[in-house]
């Protein structure tokens, strides 16, 4: 099991410097091997068999590996115990490199920045955060592209990870990040990739089953607690009506995504913003008509996104209380 503190101290490094730029990063590596046995693999017949093997195989081996790794480095000596220094700095570092809270805050952050300088601008600063296709979107449709994968990735990005962190400790949590790269970069329903990336995008499905209705369950929690300590408008305070109103928003608009499990963080977002996400939208250059989460179809703004930041910051934050308190009790 993970020392509680490298958990502490992983999220507190992400909270200062987010995704590590100039060193080097595990998800890239994953990125290259998976791209490396896609385009030895998906071709000819049985694209479906050889894209489970090499999904299965890329799994596999990082949780064997970081298993193995952790192993050797309790059996180094350490003046604070049998391998605690080289472990617990081990265990620190792949939650630091698992963890995507502030850079994905940082990324919307800074497209609703660029879309005030210039459309163009905004366009392509989002494209940085979706696999839509961003040349044609409309400035609402950026914004709105933006926020959907804000509540997307907290769930992908922080909330699973540190699931998976709980259950599994950090072999757990970095099998979890080849899980999710795999579907982020196969697991399209494209002519390219329906065949080859089907299992990626299953295995995905059930790996953030349980993980993405946490996210939306926490950020409705995390707004009712911003509000109590006045961090949101006090005319926006909930009312127990409001607040039941809001699971059942939930409860309707979750199905509504190609997702089994996407459309929860971000019915979740768009019912406390009361705004609407999805609709149609291009991947590849191919439509996919994807159905609306809600109803009002109004224009979002900075505050929005500032709002849905807050919201975000403390979901997070109350995941990180939990599983701290999980490893703890489980020492």
């Amino acid at each position: 099991m993970t020392n509680p503190f490298a958990l502490l101290i992983g999220w507190v490094l992400d909270l200062l410097f987010g995704d590590p730029q100039r060193l080097p990063h595990p998800v890239v590596g994953f990125g290259r091997m998976i791209s490396w046995g896609e385009h030895r693999l998906n071709k000819g017949a049985h694209r479906q068999l050889k894209g489970a093997i090499l999904a299965i195989t890329l799994i596999i081996l990082v949780f064997i590996a970081t298993f193995l790794l952790r192993y050797l480095f309790s059996k180094l000596p350490s003046p604070f115990g049998e391998g605690m220094g080289v472990r617990l700095l081990f265990d620190m570092i792949i939650i630091f490199y698992c963890l995507a809270g502030t850079t994905l805050i940082r990324e919307v952050r800074n497209v609703f920045l660029a879309l005030d300088r210039s459309l163009e601008d905004g366009r392509e600063q989002v494209a940085r955060i979706v696999g839509r296709d961003t040349s044609e979107l409309s400035a609402q449709e950026v914004r709105t592209a933006a926020l959907e994968t804000l509540a997307e990735n907290l769930s992908d990005g922080v909330i699973a990870p540190l699931f998976w962190l709980a259950l599994l400790g950090t072999p757990g949590m970095l099998t979890y990040k080849m899980v999710n790269t795999l579907d982020s970069m196969i697991g399209y329903r494209t002519e390219r990739y329906k065949d080859f990336g089907c299992w990626a995008a299953r295995i995905d499905d059930v790996a953030n089953y349980i993980p993405a209705r946490l996210t939306a369950l926490l950020m409705i929690i995390g707004s009712w607690l911003l509000a109590v300590s006045h961090w949101l408008p006090r005319k926006k305070q909930a009312t127990n009506s409001q607040r039941l109103s809001l699971f059942n928003f939930i409860k309707k608009n979750g199905k509504n995504h190609a997702s089994p499990n996407s459309g929860y963080p971000e019915a979740a977002l768009a019912g406390i913003l009361d705004c609407r996400f999805g609709g149609p939208h291009y991947y590849f250059g191919e439509l996919f008509d994807k159905p609306y989460i809600g109803e009002n179809d109004r224009e979002l703004t900075t505050a929005d996104m500032k709002k849905s930041i807050r919201v975000n910051r403390f979901a997070e934050l109350l995941m990180v209380i939990i599983v701290f308190f999980i490893i703890f009790a489980t020492k």
